[in-house]
């Protein structure tokens, strides 16, 4: 069962997405904020796999949550859901620690989906956001140098793989695997996994068709 906290400030948005998801059989709202802080001390009592984040809400948006979130070390993996979608929102989202960007209109089967795929550790993106992505790429600045072993590392960080799943594809040792990942941030200038992933898309270091999209 995947668990999820909600966080939107329209009651009737709540009501709804609780109704969505709880439709299907491997999915739980637990409990469901009005608010960023509020969504945080949720995220503190009820350790939900994901949290789904508005971005702009009175009390408190969606950014400084998601990076208070991701410094605490909050098991859950936060999800946009929101309906804007400029360049600045969607880079503040993904740098401050966000597992996707999805959009509102997204079909009650493709948020489950979604859903699913980020509790699996995949970073999921709508495709309007992803095409935003690729523009990016076409005016990134110079790429850094990664060796061989740091891109295959980031490679399977991007397929949603742990860090003992990629130390035993590439037969090397957990902290070794801790030791390339460092390494990668500090090239990539970040300071988490989903942030490392996003940089390395934006200067070409990787692949778009490995990161999950929703189909919409």
């Amino acid at each position: 069962m995947i668990r999820i906290v909600l966080a939107d400030d329209h009651p009737v948005v709540r009501e709804g997405l609780r109704a969505m998801l709880s439709a299907e059989s491997d999915l739980e709202v637990v409990a469901d904020a009005s608010s960023g802080p509020q969504a945080e001390a949720l995220a503190a009592e009820f350790r939900p796999d994901i949290v789904l984040m508005d971005l702009r809400m009175p009390g408190g948006g969606g950014v400084d949550s998601i990076v208070r979130m991701t410094r605490a070390g909050l098991p859950c993996r936060v999800v946009v859901l929101t309906t804007y979608e400029t360049d600045r929102d969607i880079l503040r989202a993904v740098e401050a620690g966000a597992a996707g960007y999805l959009l509102k209109d997204l079909p009650r089967a493709e948020l489950a989906e979604a859903v699913r795929a980020a509790a699996r550790g995949e970073t999921v993106l709508a495709p309007s956001v992803a095409a935003r992505l690729v523009d990016q790429l076409r005016t990134r600045p110079e790429r850094p140098r990664l060796s061989a072993r740091e891109t295959a590392v980031l490679r399977l960080v991007a397929e949603g793989c742990t860090n003992a799943e990629i130390g035993r594809r590439l037969f090397i040792g957990e902290s070794t695997v801790k030791t390339y990942l460092l390494r990668v941030f500090g090239k990539l200038g970040v300071d988490d996994r989903t942030a490392a992933v996003t940089s390395a898309l934006r200067y070409g270091l990787l692949d778009l068709s490995l990161i999950h999209i929703s189909e919409t």
